[in-house]
């Protein structure tokens, strides 16, 4: 299997996203850890049962400290770091004149902050054995100015995830970028994977017309996600580095 004997850490692993990518590492070979300020548990039975070893921590990404303990638990546990999955996030919905400052800085300490603190506590126990993958979700809103088309109805942007999270999942792709030239020498690639809208509990309320623009006639599903992270997580995904991989059904393309 293309990730036999490899370590991966999956932040946000109780989410869609991300219990999809640690399935996927899984099945293909990864020991895993979970990582997540939700409870776990029966994901990791799931992923024991298929005789992956798996280790399950409770993790706020947004504070340095508890990241870099959870990064060093993941060595102390199974012995190594060679993947991490950066999914954690949250998502914010409104006009650009009523977000509160609050809520602004809340999904940025997530989404860039959270993601940026745990490549950081990665780096060290990927630098030291010369090999890593770090992969980050990023986000089609951080490409195409949101999906909401407010000068033609304007609550679709009630509805449609809005200007602090486009912008945060902007920042994760700059912070791919930097990463991966900064990385390079050390064999770690750094890239990152841009969903468009995929189908789940927190797309339920997705506006039908916007859902009727994509040119694959669907949402995503979170499983075709983590085939793309998988592959960006595998040794002979090496030559590629600093890439944002669209998955969005034709949604943008660049």
């Amino acid at each position: 299997m293309p990730l036999d004997g490899r370590v991966a850490l999956v932040t946000g692993a109780a989410g869609g996203i991300g219990g999809a990518v640690a399935r996927e590492l899984a099945a293909q070979g990864a020991d895993v850890c979970l990582a997540d300020c939700a409870a776990v548990d029966a994901l990791a039975a799931e992923l024991r049962a298929t005789g992956r070893k798996v280790h399950a921590i409770r993790m706020d990404v947004t504070q340095g400290n508890a990241v870099r303990a959870g990064v060093e638990s993941v060595v102390a546990t199974l012995g190594r770091l060679d993947i991490l999955v950066n999914v954690a996030g949250t998502v914010s919905f409104g006009a650009a004149q009523t977000i509160a400052e609050d809520e602004w800085d809340r999904v940025h300490a997530i989404n860039l902050r959270g993601t940026f603190l745990c490549c950081q506590a990665a780096i060290v126990p990927m630098r030291s054995r010369r090999y890593g993958r770090i992969v980050n979700i990023g986000s089609i809103l951080g490409k195409n100015g949101g999906n909401a088309r407010p000068w033609i109805d304007p609550s679709e942007q009630e509805r449609a995830a809005n200007v602090a999270y486009g912008t945060s999942k902007a920042g994760v792709h700059a912070l791919t970028f930097y990463l991966a030239k900064e990385l390079a020498r050390d064999g770690i690639t750094v890239n990152a994977v841009a969903p468009g809208p995929v189908a789940s509990a927190m797309t339920a309320d997705f506006p039908e017309r916007l859902r009727a623009l994509i040119p694959a006639g669907r949402m995503g599903d979170a499983a075709e996600v983590a085939k793309a992270c998988a592959f960006l997580a595998q040794e002979s995904s090496a030559f590629i580095t600093g890439e944002i991989l669209d998955v969005n059904g034709g949604m943008w393309m660049d």
